[in-house]
């Protein structure tokens, strides 16, 4: 260990940590000597952004451990905060000792000072601070592997009396798991003790020894005893860097019947925290197929949710997933209509919202009873049939002067009825006019209108706007109602010249202009080799758009194709086509029978799951070909 007399002996200021240079590490390490709690709290927050940083630490991360584990001894009231900071820099997996990289890198070089100043922090083991106990021993668990001889033969034996001994069984749990680390497993011995706490730690580590699928057994202990972790277990996460829930999430997300069946088993036990839940979702969030089953259990969780904000979001949950289920269960969909009709506004919008998801008929009742704009954009996407019902009800909301993310709602809300959304001109005009939902407006107008002259002339207006996004959307709508490709073809041509950043969202807006936009070609076929994935993918679907011919885009298309959100944009973009590679049959394969999601959901979208878009799109393509 080293006071911070020695600070001076070091050259920080040839050392680097996540900010440049390290000249401020001395001044907070002697900022946690000075008595003042907010200023050694300031200090170890520092700490944890410089010298550890996002899971990264760095060449002045070392040389600052000696003096740290002697502030664990000397600086006042601070002991767990800097044993878990040790731990935390210290932290790797047991594989990273065996790779070439280690020899030489910032953790392995931390984890030989940790070892070396070990002996003088063992003390902290029989700290009357449980906190200090238990940080004391993830310090120990950091580097177990990597103790000298004549060290690693003391450790056990003291780690041995708390896991033997000590009052509180999340300590003990802890010492079981650093035996184990240690090369002294108890896992089976522990699987049978008496303390919960520690059948659900030796648990954890049978199963990340097994791996998938987990013994009936381990998940038996996880249902039973996981549920309710340690009211006082306020310590740093452990294992690694993300928390103790976290951890044994994703363990459990590894395999899915195992960890439904924990999920159902922490609901049954009142869903503490809401771990089953979102455990369940998690469950969702990773695997195809498995939504029913998970939403039998969000519905299940929803009575211990005990204020309206947790019940709230619980059913915002539901609603979120309910939509991708072709035939929700009859009980879900009661349950979700008699929570729409309470007075409770803030459980009764979201469950309405879920209940008008899934399809419901019951719902579009409710939906003109109380109309908002999210329910109504909901509703026509639910009730495409009931246009003759709904549309009075938009254009209601629209004129009465809805603005922001609702106006945009209403507008997509129309979008939905096809043709019959002509209806709402007036109020669409409106909207342009008055800048409410103006871009939505602009695009629905050149979809669905009728020439006329005020809002051709609203629209060629528009494309003087300083907001590119309503410009080029009023452009290309004024083309649609007008047949005049110039003004379109001109702001375009504009925004590509002087974007300063991503193009390809000018290069989509291209497409309803097909043949008309072939003065743009000079400038699109260019963008078919640019670096930024997105901008060749829009410049091979405009370019097929105004050409007509697959020659060029498929090629450029075929080789973005991904599990990514782009990926999925060039597939969609290949279908139009009508051309399939061979070559990209394999890859359509994987995607169309994956059991896992490739990818995830995009909150708050009124839109399809891209996985399920991606994974119909695979089918589809491969079944036509």
């Amino acid at each position: 260990m080293k006071s911070p007399a020695e600070l001076e002996d070091v050259q920080w200021h040839t050392l680097t940590h996540a900010y440049g240079s390290a000249e401020d590490v001395p001044e907070l390490i002697r900022a946690l000597y000075q008595g003042d709690e907010e200023t050694a709290d300031e200090a170890i927050h520092e700490l944890y952004g410089n010298i550890h940083h996002q899971g990264t630490v760095y060449p002045a991360s070392a040389p600052a451990v000696p003096f740290l584990a002697h502030a664990v001894q000397h600086a006042p009231g601070k002991r767990e905060d800097l044993l878990m900071l040790l731990a935390t820099l210290a932290d790797h997996g047991q594989g990273d000792t065996e790779s070439p990289r280690w020899p030489g890198s910032s953790v392995a070089a931390i984890c030989a000072e940790l070892a070396r100043v070990l002996p003088g922090l063992l003390p902290c083991l029989e700290d009357t601070e449980r906190g200090v106990r238990r940080a004391a021993l993830r310090v120990v668990a950091a580097v177990a592997e990597l103790l000298p001889a004549e060290v690693r033969g003391e450790v056990p034996a003291r780690v041995e009396v708390l896991y033997a001994t000590d009052p509180v069984p999340a300590v003990r749990a802890d010492a079981m798991v650093v035996l184990t680390r240690s090369g002294s497993s108890r896992v089976e011995e522990a699987l049978d003790s008496p303390l919960p706490e520690v059948r659900v730690a030796a648990a954890v580590l049978a199963a990340e020894r097994s791996g998938p699928p987990y013994a009936p057994r381990l998940v038996r202990i996880l249902a039973d005893d996981g549920g309710d972790p340690d009211p006082g277990d306020d310590s740093f996460p452990w294992p690694g860097t993300g928390s103790p829930d976290q951890h044994l999430t994703e363990l459990l997300a590894q395999d899915p019947d195992a960890g439904l069946t924990v999920a159902a088993g922490w609901i049954r036990a009142g869903d503490i925290g809401s771990r089953g839940s979102w455990l369940a979702q998690q469950i969702m969030e990773t695997w195809r197929g498995r939504e029913p089953e998970v939403l039998d259990l969000l519905l299940a969780a929803l009575p211990h949710r005990a204020d309206a904000g947790t019940l709230s979001y619980g059913l915002s949950t539901i609603g979120r997933w309910i939509r991708h289920i072709p035939e929700p269960a009859p009980e879900l969909r009661d349950a979700l209509y008699e929570y729409a009709r309470t007075e409770q506004e803030e459980s009764a919008g979201p469950a309405l919202l879920a209940l008008t998801h899934s399809g419901d008929p019951r719902a579009l009742d409710l939906v003109l009873q109380r109309p908002d704009a999210q329910t109504l954009k909901a509703a026509a996407l639910s009730f495409p049939e009931a246009g003759d019902r709904l549309i009075p009800a938009i254009r209601s909301a629209l004129a009465a002067g809805a603005t922001g993310n609702a106006a945009i709602d209403l507008v997509g809300a129309l979008e939905r009825f096809g043709t019959a959304a002509g209806q709402a001109r007036p109020e669409l005009v409106d909207c342009l006019r008055t800048g409410r939902g103006a871009i939505a407006a602009a695009r629905l107008l050149g979809c669905t209108g009728v020439p006329s002259p005020e809002p051709t002339a609203l629209l060629l207006e528009a494309v003087q706007s300083a907001d590119a996004s309503l410009s080029i959307a009023a452009a290309v709508a004024h083309y649609q109602l007008s047949g005049e490709a110039e003004p379109a073809l001109r702001t375009v041509e504009t925004l590509l010249a002087t974007a300063k950043g991503p193009t390809h969202w000018h290069l989509v807006s291209l497409t309803p202009l097909g043949s008309a936009a072939a003065p743009l070609l000079p400038t699109i076929e260019p963008l078919l080799t640019a670096r930024y994935d997105w901008t060749r993918m829009a410049a091979a679907e405009a370019h097929h758009a105004i050409t007509g011919s697959p020659d060029r885009a498929v090629p450029v298309l075929a080789e973005l194709v991904s599990a990514a959100p782009v990926g999925l944009s060039a597939l969609k973009a290949l279908a139009a086509t009508g051309e399939l590679p061979e070559h990209l049959r394999p890859t359509l394969r994987a995607f169309a029978f994956s059991p896992l999601r490739l990818l995830s959901d995009t909150p708050f979208s009124e839109e399809a799951h891209p996985d399920e878009e991606l994974r119909a799109l695979a089918w589809r393509l491969l079944t036509d070909g």
